[in-house]
């Protein structure tokens, strides 16, 4: 055995202790560390000839790069919408890398039995029916892959013909229909070779992100002859606004369409009595994305994919191999002929971890505590004079903007302003655009963060904001 691979053999126990003491400092920086350093770049290292060891690797690890690790599992980092990692997530996640599980997904073998029961906890805190099957991706973009796929074989049944197996040649147009689809939707629309330009905007209600199911059903109804997919939101990144899902599934029983939800982070809001009717309607979708790193505050990366109709899902990714055995389309397929991944890790297990740790109550307190903070930020910009407040604080997203008077707001000022805050190493916040305007998110997402450290961060934006605002 190669010497150093010998030695660390010998030694995994201390090795184990060193991760141990090294994961304990990071946690610790969380909650006052420098949020989102900027790395700079020093020279790359070469191969090692014979190999350092992992102690050495460690620490070389914490010379080059320790310091510049961005805090998005903190309390403080509201850019883009990022989740933590709750304790027992990372347990899981540690035994995860530990048993090393190829979950390939065979009935026969424990993996499988750990996903569909993880993917049932999941159902429950949900609220969704026994007839949604579940499998675990890598995170949103390929939940919303996975589902227009299933879509894209049942359009294609519609037409006679079976894309798994014939391909998309000789297949009609089908036509893709959402208001504020997020950006993995159309970079799904061009893996699937569909291409983005296949999607048709339908109108937005005014002043809103949410779908006008009126002008909906005009389209539908112009293109009657054609096979329809709708994919709807159960909230933006934007505002966290919602398509009305009951009045899309009424609308089901009029046209023939396929109906997939978005519900990246804002699906865990069923899960709260106080915000679970923004999602009524969502049982009568053929497929829904939920991602776990984000609300769920599970590690990354992960994410699931749900539909009704696993049969379509495993026409399109079974794998036939030999090796692999026989492909059973009818009941209790491999789980690896249900997504792009022959090689999968266990990811159910940090999410069995968390649901199993703190239950239905400790997901309510997350997402309660989060829209809370979230709409506390919203009305100090309300009536602060140096910010506005672009659009209603559904949930945990905040859209806002620079409050400039009669001036021309530029996203450039956006940038700066954005730029200058992060350089306090408080906060991290992300740009964006609504309605033509420059505008930016803070997005509550960390089972961490309290009415505290919200104090903190607008303390630090108001300062900020002084030198920008007349």
């Amino acid at each position: 055995m190669h010497d150093p691979l010998k030695k660390d053999q010998k030694k995994i126990k201390d090795l184990l202790e060193k991760t141990v003491n090294e994961s304990l400092a990071y946690l610790n920086s969380l909650e006052d560390g420098f949020v989102a350093p900027e790395y700079k770049a020093g020279k790359p290292v070469s191969l090692p000839e014979n190999g350092l060891g992992a102690e050495q690797s460690i620490d070389l690890f914490n010379q080059k790069y320790q310091e510049y690790l961005i805090k998005s599992a903190g309390p403080n980092y509201f850019g883009y919408v990022v989740g933590g990692a709750t304790p027992a997530s990372i347990v899981g996640d540690w035994l995860t890398s530990v048993f090393d599980q190829m979950a390939l997904g065979l009935y026969e073998n424990v993996d499988y039995h750990i996903e569909e029961e993880t993917i049932k906890l999941l159902r429950e805190l949900l609220n969704l029916p026994d007839s949604f099957f579940g499998t675990f991706v890598t995170g949103a973009t390929m939940s919303n892959f996975v589902n227009l796929a299933i879509a894209r074989q049942w359009a294609a049944h519609q037409c006679g013909v079976n894309v798994g197996e014939e391909g998309l040649y000789g297949l009609d147009d089908i036509k893709v229909l959402s208001a504020s689809p997020h950006s993995s939707i159309y970079k799904s629309l061009s893996m699937l070779g569909m291409g983005r330009r296949s999607l048709i905007n339908i109108d937005c209600l005014p002043g809103r992100e949410a779908m006008d199911v009126e002008n909906l059903q005009v389209v539908l109804k112009e293109n009657q002859g054609d096979t329809c997919i709708v994919v709807a939101n159960a909230g933006t990144v934007n505002t966290t606004d919602f398509d009305d899902l009951s009045a899309l599934v009424e609308l089901k029983k009029k046209y023939y369409f396929w109906l997939h939800v978005d519900a990246a982070f804002a699906g865990i809001a069923a899960c709260s009595e106080k915000y679970k009717s923004l999602l009524t309607g969502i049982d009568g979708a053929d497929s829904i994305t939920i991602d776990a790193h984000k609300w769920l505050n599970v590690p990354y990366d992960s994410a699931i994919q749900f539909t009704k109709h696993r049969r379509l899902q495993n026409e399109v990714f079974y794998n036939g191999a030999a090796y692999l055995g026989p492909v059973k389309a009818d009941e209790n397929p491999a789980l690896f002929n249900l997504t792009p991944e022959n090689s999968r890790r266990l990811r159910a297990l940090p999410v069995w971890f968390t649901l199993m740790a703190y239950g239905k109550k400790g997901y309510q307190d997350i997402v309660e505590r989060n829209c809370r903070i979230a709409r506390e930020f919203s009305r100090r910009i309300e009536e602060s004079s140096f910010f506005k407040l672009l659009a209603p604080t559904r949930l945990n997203v905040v859209c806002f903007t620079l409050n400039m008077g009669e001036n021309e707001l530029i996203s450039e000022v956006i940038h700066k302003f954005l730029d200058e805050l992060k350089q306090t190493g408080k906060t991290f916040l992300t740009p964006t655009i609504y309605q033509g305007k420059p505008a930016m998110r803070i997005a509550v997402s960390n089972w961490r963060t309290t009415e505290e450290d919200a104090d903190k961060i607008w303390s630090e934006m108001i300062k900020i904001a002084r030198y920008f605002v007349n």
